[in-house]
């Protein structure tokens, strides 16, 4: 499927057998010419290196390969769309297909990709750049928003409005726990449900998750466990983990979203803000395969800015990301501006 996108002579197809039992086929295509050397030959050394038994699924390869072993943040860009891995494979990137499985794993990968879909590029610029703009807001709803609510209901009630805060105050009259205990009273209650509706059959699966957190939501309230601010907070934040694009992205904030709840519980605001320096500083360390992780942002790199939050018309993306491929970095030329004849 790849080949009928890309007819290229210079696609280039590498099959090595990895795992001593299952003898797995692993592949890695690329077009040569365009991928950096420097990480073709990287990713030729990891693979050489893997010796274990059986490789199952591409989970494995990823986990066995990835440069940061104990960060949340994936580092391998984990697609099962054809027109997704040849888009990546034009940009310079590698894929790496394993047989059995179908998704497809393309390196480098950068914080921004998990960010972008493929409909991104099917659409008109302006369409997909307010798209683009609406995950960036859910992504900081998703990692924030309780945290927030915790340490503005906790250590700032002067952040405020007197009347909104009366509200909340009432709300939480009859509450006999903390707010931090409320939150993640909800949060791990809509987890499990989350999880239950994906191992259920999805006609029942579908209404578990929904009914199951309409009726525990509102039970909970009228019981007087935890206040309604808080199920809207929660539901606000679990919808806004749904946005991405990416799911082992959505499940990297997940995970980051507990510990800035504690640290919002023990610290209000200041520590939020030190747990966000945290990750920005662990971001900024990060590399897929010798890039960057956070470029073009860091290092700023103006002309891949093209492609990032803002997606620039398709006739104005005339370079490919530098910092991915250093050869023949010109994907077009500028094409001349269509005259009507009416």
């Amino acid at each position: 499927m790849i080949r009928r996108k890309i007819k290229a002579a210079n696609l280039w197809l590498e099959t090595r057998k990895i795992g001593r039992v299952t003898k797995t086929d692993v592949a890695i295509m690329y077009l040569k010419g365009i991928a950096s050397d420097k990480v073709v030959e990287e990713v030729r050394a990891r693979l050489d290196r893997i010796d274990i038994d059986g490789i199952l699924e591409s989970g494995y390869i990823e986990e066995l390969i990835q440069d940061e072993r104990y960060s949340p943040f994936p580092t391998m860009y984990s697609t099962e769309r054809p027109d997704v891995v040849a888009s990546e494979i034009l940009e310079g990137r590698i894929a790496i297909l394993i047989d059995g499985t179908p998704f497809v794993l393309t390196v480098p990968a950068l914080m921004i990709q998990f960010f972008h879909a493929a409909e991104d590029y099917y659409q008109r610029a302006d369409i997909s750049t307010l798209i683009r703009i609406i995950r960036l807001i859910s992504f900081v709803i998703a990692l924030l928003g309780p945290s927030l609510y915790i340490a503005i209901t906790t250590f700032h009630q002067e952040m405020l409005p007197t009347s909104l805060l009366i509200g909340l105050a009432a709300q939480r009259e009859g509450v006999p726990f903390p707010a931090f205990i409320e939150a993640l009273l909800m949060e791990v209650t809509f987890e499990i449900l989350r999880e239950a509706g994906i191992r259920m059959p999805r006609a029942v699966g579908q209404a578990v998750s929904i009914v199951g957190t309409l009726v525990l939501g509102t039970a909970a309230i009228e019981a007087g466990i935890v206040s309604a601010a808080m199920v809207i907070v929660v539901s606000i934040t679990a919808i806004s983990s749904f946005v991405f694009p990416a799911f082992n992205m959505s499940i990297s904030i997940r995970m980051l979203r507990f510990a800035l709840m504690g640290l919002a519980a023990s610290f209000g605001i200041f520590g939020i803000i030190v747990g966000v320096i945290a990750l920005v500083l662990h971001l900024c360390s990060l590399r897929s395969f010798g890039v960057p992780y956070v470029s073009p942002f860091s290092p700023m790199i103006i002309q891949d800015l093209k492609d990032t939050i803002v997606r620039l018309p398709i006739w104005a993306m005339l370079t490919r990301p530098r910092l991915i491929s250093q050869k023949n970095i010109f994907r077009q030329n500028r094409p001349p501006r269509p005259k009507s004849r009416l």
